[in-house]
């Protein structure tokens, strides 16, 4: 079977349940997006969420993927850089935890970490401080990084870091690895539309977008995005929330529709959408069967807070695999 080695920020998540919008407004932070703070802001953010209580764990979108496809059977790694401090060993136990093989760096910088707020109807909306993942750098990325990999899994938030990604992305290439990847909050995509073009045009095999994303970077709805991306890489995918998602190889248009879910909290819910999608995928399934299984596990994550599962609840998701 394939091998996956994912890209991304090292964090950890501190997840809020709030009870309403007003702390966010309070706080100049747009629902449902994700936004950089320095360190001084995200302390100063906990501070004043701390009489709510929080949850702590790892996260990081490509590192919740790769976690997800490790509990699908996928062998699947993780390059990141962390702090040497409890946040960073934390993140690394968890890793581990979850069979993913961590290929982490060190710095001296504090790991970075997430303030996740989850408001009433399920959505979050992320204050990011990177801390020493934000210090990748492009003399970090050897060809050796990428020996006996398959696939490099991106997150789209490392745009965030440019040189890094290019190198990144440029040096898995030429050793004969496939490219995917995730693009990020909606606004990142605006603020990097050029960027994320090139690569897509140019080294880019396998981008998952909602619908929000897929907009950003194309200005059409959807379908016709959808069409936009698949010209331009090997393998699209536009996710429309409670609406399913749509997928195209070639001419080949599939539709995913929705599956009833009640939910609770949406992080993690693409991430856990592509893990499952590539579990099919590396395993050569049927686009549509891919689809379902992406579908499958973004809808029991979005029935518990955070991006972790219970040992019970993928023994379920492995259950309604089973029987597509």
């Amino acid at each position: 079977m394939k091998r996956i080695l994912g890209i991304g920020s090292a964090l950890v998540d501190i997840l809020t349940q709030i009870p309403n919008d007003s702390i966010l407004q309070e706080l100049n932070l747009p629902k449902g997006s994700m936004t950089y703070v320095d360190a001084e802001t995200s302390v100063a953010i906990g501070k004043k969420l701390a009489h709510l209580g929080n949850q702590m764990a790892s996260g990081g979108s490509a590192a919740n993927t790769m976690s997800g496809l490790a509990q699908l059977g996928v062998e699947a790694g993780f390059l990141s850089k962390i702090g040497k401090d409890e946040v960073g060993e934390f993140f690394k136990k968890q890793m581990l935890e979850t069979n993913v093989n961590p290929q982490l760096l060190s710095s001296d910088t504090p790991s970075g970490r997430v303030v996740a707020m989850v408001t009433p109807d399920g959505e979050r909306t992320f204050a990011t401080c990177l801390g020493a993942a934000a210090e990748m750098r492009p003399e970090d990325i050897t060809p050796q990084l990428f020996e006996g990999w398959d696939t490099l899994y991106v997150e789209g938030y490392l745009v965030a870091n440019p040189d890094m990604l290019k190198k990144a992305i440029e040096t898995a290439k030429a050793k004969g690895l496939t490219i995917a990847i995730d693009l990020a909050s909606y606004n990142v995509v605006e603020e990097s539309r050029d960027f994320l073009m090139d690569l897509i045009n140019n080294y880019v095999d396998i981008v998952f977008a909602n619908e929000q994303e897929a907009f950003a970077l194309t200005g059409l709805e959807p379908e016709e995005a959808l069409h936009f991306l698949a010209e331009r890489c090997d393998l699209a995918v536009v996710k429309v929330g409670a609406k399913g998602s749509f997928i195209q190889h070639g001419d080949q248009v599939v539709n995913i529709g929705p599956m009833t879910a009640q939910v609770v909290d949406t992080t993690g819910a693409g991430d856990m959408w592509a893990a499952g999608f590539l579990a099919g995928l590396v395993r050569n399934e049927p686009l549509e069967k891919c689809g379902k299984m992406g579908a499958i596990v973004a809808k029991n994550i979005i029935e518990v807070v955070g991006a972790k599962m219970d040992n019970a609840r993928w023994n379920d998701i492995h259950k309604a695999i089973s029987s597509l």
